[in-house]
């Protein structure tokens, strides 16, 4: 799932497409009432200079004469998210949308209103909209595909995922990050022979892309394929992000699959004390048991149970090791 960050640094981004788009379509106000245009320019020197109730009156005046006009009603709904009167921003910005059904703003300000409520879910709605709105309006423009195609992420609908990310590879085909991303779609969607291919493509195309090296050394690793080439791809990661956890956590599962306890458990360890993860602490339990120490087995199975309880294997592992001692 995208983090609550990755949603925020999205929407954030699409509103500077957002602000170039209304520095355009001010030009629309240039076609009404000159005292319509006054009001709105008014409202905007106001809000700059962080009198956002001034610039509210100025809108309000602005809609008396041009009611009609959405570019007011989405300045004054924004206006209204800055004061924190959410019911009232989503009122004009609902307004501006009937006005203008294509338009790409009022879906973005949306998007960041009920972000910033916590309405995660609505929020994400309101992006897609806004960006699938913006991609019409640029439809070769590929970090707008790119957002759009990580919501689709974040609402777990792969297959619209999918789609999008081909679309991309047709406008950038040797985009390293698209292959990565569509490869870990086809991994969700346990589709293994399209995975493989995928993050290879990433790889050829950015040879020291650490992320794709490591996903696809350790999918080797649980497969229990090519492990010299999973050896080769994981060592590659971990020399360039010596201090990463996953990648640590990743050689010493392999050295597990490789029967290397003695390498696995001081790998796991290091992973161990980089970061608190409950797989890697369930593999180092894994691999305390291979060299027949039941005490850290079960202690390090512990420690993973109270970060994730979720976990039926690892409660039947400490189980296990209770009833032979």
């Amino acid at each position: 799932m995208m983090s609550r960050a990755l949603v925020k640094l999205g929407i954030l981004s699409l509103l500077v497409y957002v602000a170039f788009l209304l520095k355009t379509q001010v030009d629309a106000l240039d076609k009404k009432t000159h005292s319509a245009l006054t009001h709105y320019i008014v409202a905007a020197t106001y809000e700059k200079m962080g009198d956002i109730d001034k610039a509210i009156a100025e809108y309000q005046q602005a809609l008396k004469i041009d009611y009609k006009n959405p570019v007011i009603h989405v300045s004054l709904g924004a206006a209204y998210l800055k004061k924190h009167e959410f019911p009232r921003a989503v009122e004009e910005l609902n307004l501006a949308v009937k006005l203008d059904p294509e338009s790409v703003e009022p879906h973005a300000i949306l998007a960041l209103l009920y972000f910033s409520q916590e309405k995660l879910t609505e929020a994400g709605k309101e992006y897609e909209l806004a960006l699938k709105k913006a991609a019409a309006l640029e439809p070769q423009n590929v970090s707008i595909y790119k957002s759009l195609a990580a919501v689709y992420l974040q609402q777990k609908d792969y297959q619209a995922a999918e789609n999008t990310y081909q679309l991309i590879i047709k406008l950038s085909p040797n985009d390293a990050e698209t292959h990565f991303f569509l490869g870990n779609v086809y991994d969700l969607q346990q589709k293994w022979p399209e995975t493989q291919q995928e993050l290879q493509k990433a790889i050829a195309f950015k040879p020291d892309y650490h992320e794709a090296l490591n996903y696809l050394g350790y999918l080797y690793v649980e497969k229990g394929l090519n492990l010299n080439d999973a050896e080769r791809l994981i060592k590659r990661a971990v020399e360039l992000e010596p201090e990463n956890g996953a990648y640590i956590d990743s050689l010493g599962w392999l050295y597990y699959k490789q029967g290397k306890f003695k390498d696995a458990v001081k790998e796991l360890e290091r992973a161990a004390a980089l970061i608190d993860d409950p797989v890697v602490l369930d593999h180092l339990g894994d691999t305390y048991l291979k060299l027949k120490d039941m005490n850290k087995a079960r202690a390090s199975w512990e420690k993973s149970l109270q970060l994730d309880p979720a976990q039926d294997t690892v409660k039947k592992k400490i189980e296990e090791t209770r009833l032979h001692q």
